[in-house]
């Protein structure tokens, strides 16, 4: 590990994690933690959460506590999401790091066969629901020195081959909200980036490709190191850019 990412990078940060109990989001959630940061984890999986809280706590040394928030993002509406950006504020004072690793994604599947609830619940998870808890969360991270927001983006050329559906076509949209805030928050405080991870041994990928002939997937420990520095204050150089790990 660089110094620049070990012990102490994200200290004093308040990170919100979403999708905290997933494959990259539990790597990425233990990495902000070791980092310093006073880890928010977000995620519809209440025992799984409790889970993850307390192996981050057993890691710990120091006396920063995970905090669990549980929240369906499915069913969550922008009330729900104010309500939680309220609650940092109001606890923290400010938010200073919003990664998004929460994914949905059922199988390949042709476009016409896809159950149009099915459809749309990938585009709502994917794309929809991350942009309307970033929109809840700016007044707070823009009182934060440094906010950062992170959206994890799949690879695009990917995505566009057939079968993969309302999955690939929020990714699309995502890739291009990074762009997009990035343009209306230039002269904010708040920067905005996206990672394209690459290749993770995940329950999510196990989905599209089988597992023993899955020879390029990586352990996500290697993509949650790239999450704490994009929400550190190394993090600047990456600004308005979407990094692509090799």
């Amino acid at each position: 590990m660089s110094p620049a990412l070990g012990e102490g990078t994200l200290d004093g940060r308040v990170v919100l994690v979403t999708g905290a109990h997933g494959g990259l989001g539990s790597a990425a959630a233990r990495a902000c933690a070791r980092a310093g940061a006073t880890t928010i984890l977000l995620g519809r999986k209440v025992r799984q959460l409790e889970r993850l809280h307390d192996s981050i706590e057993a890691q710990s040394e120091k006396p920063v506590s995970p905090v669990l928030y549980p929240l369906d993002l499915e069913g969550a509406t922008p009330d729900d999401f104010a309500d939680l950006a309220e609650r940092i504020g109001e606890e923290y004072g400010r938010l200073d790091g919003l990664l998004h690793c929460t994914a949905e994604f059922r199988g390949l599947t042709p476009l016409e066969h896809t159950d149009p609830a099915m459809f749309a619940r990938a585009v709502h998870i994917n794309l929809t629901a991350p942009w309307w808890l970033t929109q809840a969360c700016l007044p707070q991270l823009r009182k934060a020195k440094d906010g950062a927001v992170v959206f994890l983006v799949d690879d695009l050329q990917r995505v566009s081959r057939a079968f993969w559906g309302g999955y690939g076509l929020a990714e699309h949209g995502l890739s291009a909200l990074v762009g997009m805030l990035h343009a209306e928050s230039v002269n904010s405080p708040v920067r905005i980036a996206g990672l394209q991870p690459g290749p993770m041994r995940t329950g999510l990928r196990a989905k599209a490709f089988v597992d023993d002939q899955d020879r390029d997937a990586r352990d996500p420990a290697l993509a949650a190191q790239a999450c704490v520095e994009l929400l550190s204050e190394a993090g600047a150089e990456w600004r308005g850019t979407i990094r692509v790990l090799e």
